[in-house]
């Protein structure tokens, strides 16, 4: 009666031992993909800034130009100023595309990561409460 007190005690043990190790993988997987979003997130907002400071930039500098030079030269600029605006988007556009997606892979990634890490956990963890549930009944049946 006693062995069999003791393989309970041990397989409760290793029940509330193996729901410890999902919760902490979890919490661990969690803070993960919040800190890569965040850090992509702040990733993003940086090079937004930075390309619109760009584009802020160039347009003063092309309006104090275009301020001095002559009126036929003027028209010349206005066309080259609507050219570089629309490059200047686009660019904009596809640099705010490839983030996005690299965000997308990376959160995937790290997804991926995080369950196949649990799935190994979760594999050793069970096989060690077989082994240990085995080793309990033999030695029940031995002694």
């Amino acid at each position: 009666m006693g062995s069999v007190v003791v393989a309970l005690i041990t397989a409760v043990a290793v029940v509330v031992i193996e729901l410890v190790v999902v919760v902490v993988l979890v919490v661990v997987a969690v803070v993960v993909v919040v800190v890569v979003v965040v850090v992509v997130v702040v990733v993003v907002v940086v090079v937004v800034v930075v390309v619109v400071v760009v584009v802020v930039v160039v347009v003063v500098v092309v309006v104090v130009v275009v301020v001095v030079v002559v009126v036929v030269v003027v028209v010349v600029v206005v066309v080259v100023e609507v050219v570089v605006v629309v490059v200047v988007v686009v660019v904009v556009v596809v640099v705010v595309v490839v983030l996005v997606v690299v965000v997308a892979v990376a959160v995937v990634v790290v997804v991926v990561v995080v369950v196949v890490v649990v799935v190994v956990v979760e594999v050793v963890v069970v096989v060690v409460v077989v082994v240990v549930v085995v080793v309990v009944f033999i030695s029940l049946f031995l002694f």
